[in-house]
């Protein structure tokens, strides 16, 4: 199984210098997403006291010719600060600190999709619109071999590995148990985990969460997972097909509703937004992973769960099409609707921007409103 070097330092010493006491100062991990829309990056300041809100956290900047945002020629960019959440590896009173990145006019960075979000969620705040984003993930050893599979061959054929216990079925346990802790000391709105179809495998959800902040939860719960990986020298991947074959892709399965639906008969307004989306699908495909649908493509075959990514399909508890209304919605006539669609490499901000432009502010057509004008 190949780690990282890193794995195999002692962390008994290393914990020695963490018991230090630091005094007055705090440490905010600042942490922001580079040019490939999908990696993240961070560093850390010290701050003379303990920030309480994100105004407490000054603006800072960053070298964009490294991180695939800039030229070399006028490489800075700037960190501002977003939302703040607690450190679960430093521990409190240090801070983790999720960032929007502005080019050096000022203007939004290609890859931070933050800003038009925050701006459409603004625009529906009477609607309530909540969110729950199904997170699936592959951990790797360092040699990009899935975690926990022979060397040479394959396991065993899916079937026993979903919501699996045992050595022989869940791999990579540990690392599941230590994310989801290190989530909730952080404050991160993660609902649950299990064992995928997949083995080493894997998903985790968060949710409900209004707005614009299911965006900036998801984005730190994806990033205290790379930080805990690296910890046990492992690496996450959320490649939407990472294993090509008769093997599960992996999804980030979004449900959405607002308080419309979610009142008695509820089931009417989830069934007319389903009509919207079926006339806006290419639409909503290129902005449900980075690559504007490319990656997405090597998932959503009609196979394994998933719907075809060239047709629109809709029912009730059917996981192989893009929409499904969960059974039970179908029963009570409201709730939510779950849109099966999303890659797992996908940017929050981007999915739940393209839903509520579609559902609430009924927009039509391949390309989305301007609002700012």
């Amino acid at each position: 199984m190949a780690t990282s070097a890193s794995s195999k330092l002692n962390k008994a010493i290393k914990q020695q210098y963490m018991d230090l006491p630091q005094g007055d100062k705090v440490q905010a991990m600042y942490i922001w997403i580079d040019g490939t829309g999908e990696g993240l990056r961070c560093k850390t300041r010290t701050l003379d006291c303990e920030p309480k809100t994100i105004e407490d956290l000054p603006e800072w900047n960053f070298d964009g010719s490294s991180t695939y945002q800039s030229e070399g020629s006028n490489s800075d960019m700037y960190l501002i600060p977003a939302a703040m959440f607690r450190d679960p590896f430093r521990k409190d009173p240090n801070k983790l600190v999720l960032c929007e990145v502005l080019k050096y006019n000022r203007k939004p960075a290609e890859t931070n999709l933050r800003q038009t979000c925050k701006q459409v969620m603004s625009m529906v705040e009477n609607n309530h619109p909540w969110f729950g984003m199904e997170q699936e993930y592959t951990l790797l050893g360092t040699d990009g071999h899935p975690f926990g599979w022979p060397s040479n061959g394959f396991p065993g054929p899916q079937g026993p590995y979903y919501c699996g216990v045992g050595a022989d079925k869940a791999y990579g346990r540990d690392i599941v148990e230590s994310h989801y802790r290190a989530c909730l000391y952080a404050g991160v709105q993660i609902c649950g985990t299990n064992a995928e179809v997949m083995p080493a495998q894997w998903e985790f959800q968060v949710g409900p969460c209004e707005g614009i902040n299911m965006g900036d939860h998801l984005w730190v719960a994806r990033f205290i997972l790379h930080r805990v990986c690296e910890d046990f020298g492992v690496v996450v991947s959320f490649d939407p097909k990472p294993i090509s074959g008769n093997w599960n892709g992996a999804g980030c399965h979004t449900n959405f509703s607002t308080k419309e639906m979610r009142d008695d008969g509820g089931l009417k307004v989830i069934e007319e937004s389903i009509e919207r989306l079926s006339k806006r699908h290419r639409y909503h495909i290129r902005a449900y992973d980075p690559k504007g649908g490319l990656d997405n493509a090597r998932r959503l075959t009609g196979h394994h769960e998933t719907s075809n990514i060239d047709e629109f399909s809709a029912g009730v508890a059917n996981r192989g099409a893009s929409i499904r209304i969960p059974r039970s919605v179908g029963q009570e006539k409201k709730g939510y609707f779950e849109d099966r669609r999303p890659s797992a490499n996908c940017d929050p901000y981007s999915v739940t921007e393209a839903m509520v432009r579609t559902c609430l502010l009924k927009e039509e057509g391949e390309e989305p409103t301007d609002y700012s004008k």
